[in-house]
């Protein structure tokens, strides 16, 4: 996403758009991804955050995709890009930008903060924005040499990797839409998957949970409950 927005002028200028369009280009991208934030904020508790994830994986690998073969045919082949063409790709990588707005953009701050215990929710919180900022500058670095090596297959790998997270969503990551922050661990304790795992920890809350349980039960003659005698 930060490659789009860095590198977006220089993309349209070099898709054969001029100065000028190269930096309405830029101003497009920007209010498109603005208006993706503005729908996120309206949508996530009622859609929920896999579903914003879900559905904007579908739409920016389409994008990246439909973006890949346009260049593929379209371009580096001493051909000037049609205004249809050209209208295409502008409207492709708005339909990313926007999805990104409203799914991994502001979801990739928010579910995070949620998925952490109280107890180290400063510490992932610190771990992610690290991730993150690192990734970010590893791939704005690295974009350029990628696109000049390997053209349009740079958008086939950019929509690999939105295929690889899509997937992690779909397998891997619960439905935190108005569950309360104290009830999160028991999004982990029922996922098919997680719950192998958390589970093996003594310290999970979940087993500390059960035990106070089985501490507060009474036991079987606190009632005055006489034990059964064989006749």
């Amino acid at each position: 996403m930060n490659s789009i927005l860095f590198y977006s002028p220089v993309i349209f200028q070099s898709l054969g758009f001029g100065n000028s369009a190269a930096l309405y280009s830029s101003i497009i991208t920007g209010s498109m991804l603005v208006v993706g934030a503005l729908i996120s904020m309206v949508t996530v508790d009622r859609l929920g955050r896999r579903f914003l994830f879900i559905e904007a994986g579908i739409q920016m690998i389409a994008s990246m995709v439909v973006v890949a073969v346009i260049l593929a045919l379209k371009f580096g082949h001493g051909q000037e890009l049609t205004k249809g063409v050209s209208t295409v790709l502008v409207v492709a990588i708005c339909l990313f930008v926007v999805a990104y707005g409203w799914s991994w953009g502001p979801l990739g701050w928010l579910v995070p903060s949620e998925l952490f215990p109280l107890e180290m929710r400063s510490a992932g919180q610190s771990v992610v924005v690290c991730v993150n900022l690192f990734w970010t500058a590893a791939v704005a670095q690295c974009f350029l040499a990628a696109l000049c090596h390997l053209r349009w297959g740079v958008f086939v790998l950019f929509a690999a990797l939105i295929v690889v997270m899509s997937i992690f969503v779909i397998l891997l990551l619960p439905e935190t839409k108005q569950v309360p922050i104290e009830e999160i661990w028991m999004l982990f304790d029922r996922h098919w998957y997680w719950k192998r795992i958390v589970r093996k920890d003594p310290k999970y809350q979940g087993n500390l949970h059960l035990q106070q349980q089985q501490q507060d039960m009474p036991p079987a003659n606190a009632a005055g409950v006489k034990p059964s005698s064989d006749v």
